[in-house]
């Protein structure tokens, strides 16, 4: 199923969803063109997992209008169920039985007939690299085999829409990259990806449009780019070896901040070459050379950080514990985003 001609792959406004006293969405709007990556990035607990749950049908909203697929959540979710499919936080294969009957349970349960069924199964197995693997169980995988098992079981339904709840988590760095450069091409192939990740880098370097998510709001939203520009903080610093030249800096320059411990300055910048220039040519003309020249922009770190009050931990990760899932009601628990949908 293909998304409408001109309409988002996803929209949705005032999206509302409380546990008990604990509001997790707090009247959100989401709009995310077809064929793009859409980040979601906030703490844990700020409600980023709720908000998949909701989007892929498991769970209700308690306000809010959503369109999926060009379909109406509410009225068709059957529609928007056959559009989309969800990779959870956690690897939903079965253990007890090998990677291609995983991948052959996925095709039944789409009501792919068996040549079909087997025909989709080893082309994802090839792709995701898993065919010399394929007649073992997941249980003797490695943490990246599993995830790429994970992806091509969703894939198996040939979705429009993907949605990936922390694809990476637990991923080292080499599957991690791997995983990128799969969800690379399957933009490339026209598919839709909503992905909510702790790694800041990998928004980054994959997303389209970022939003960030923090006490159940939109904090912010647009590209990479377009946050950082919203954090003030980028400059430019210089290092001296000999007090001397030093303080024919400090005379040369304006607008610096002295470290004279370390033989330091800080000159605010955006870090453009006009302003390199400036400070380079104000040197030259002091008859000064720096040891040492460093220019920091801001980065989504400090984005994060700004937004959220949350700093990120080395890697991108938010500093709160790795796997916390968002709040449900403790009388009734939502039901788990690690479950794939096939309901047709």
């Amino acid at each position: 199923m293909t998304t409408t001609t001109g309409e988002p792959a996803i929209a949705a406004t005032g999206l509302r969803k409380a546990y008990g006293s604990k509001t997790v969405l707090d009247g959100i709007d989401l709009h995310v063109p077809a064929g793009t990556v859409f980040a979601l990035l906030g703490p844990n607990g700020a409600g980023k997992t709720t908000a998949v749950q909701i989007l892929s049908t498991l769970i209700g909203a308690d306000a809010g209008e959503i369109r999926v697929g060009g379909h109406d959540l509410a009225a068709d979710p059957q529609a928007v169920r056959a559009a989309i499919g969800v990779t959870g936080q956690f690897s939903a294969v079965d253990n007890l039985i090998t990677a291609r009957e995983n991948m052959l349970l996925m095709a039944d349960l789409n009501h792919l007939s068996r040549r079909e069924g087997r025909r989709v199964a080893e082309e994802l197995l090839g792709r995701f690299d898993l065919a010399d693997a394929a007649g073992k169980p997941p249980i003797t995988y490695s943490g990246g085999m599993r995830r790429r098992l994970d992806l091509a079981m969703t894939l198996v339904g040939r979705p429009r829409i993907i949605f990936l709840d922390e694809p990476t988590t637990g991923l080292d760095p080499r599957s991690r990259h791997n995983m990128w450069q799969i969800i690379g091409e399957l933009v490339t192939g026209g598919v839709t990806v909503f992905l909510t990740t702790q790694y800041l880098e990998e928004a980054d370097r994959l997303a389209d449009r970022i939003a960030v998510l923090n006490d159940g709001r939109i904090a912010a939203e647009g590209t990479s780019a377009e946050l950082k520009r919203l954090v003030p903080g980028g400059h430019v610093r210089l290092r001296f070896a000999e007090p001397f030249a030093y303080e024919n800096a400090v005379d040369a320059l304006r607008e610096v901040t002295r470290d004279d411990d370390s033989l330091s300055l800080t000159i605010p910048s955006r870090g453009s070459q006009r302003e390199l220039r400036g400070i380079l040519d104000r040197l030259d003309a002091a008859g000064v050379e720096a040891d040492e020249l460093t220019v920091h922009t801001p980065d989504l770190d400090d984005v994060f950080f700004a937004l959220t009050g949350h700093p990120a931990a080395a890697g991108g990760d938010p500093v709160d514990p790795v796997g916390a899932v968002d709040p449900v009601d403790p009388v009734e628990e939502a039901p788990s985003a690690d479950r794939k949908e096939t309901v047709r």
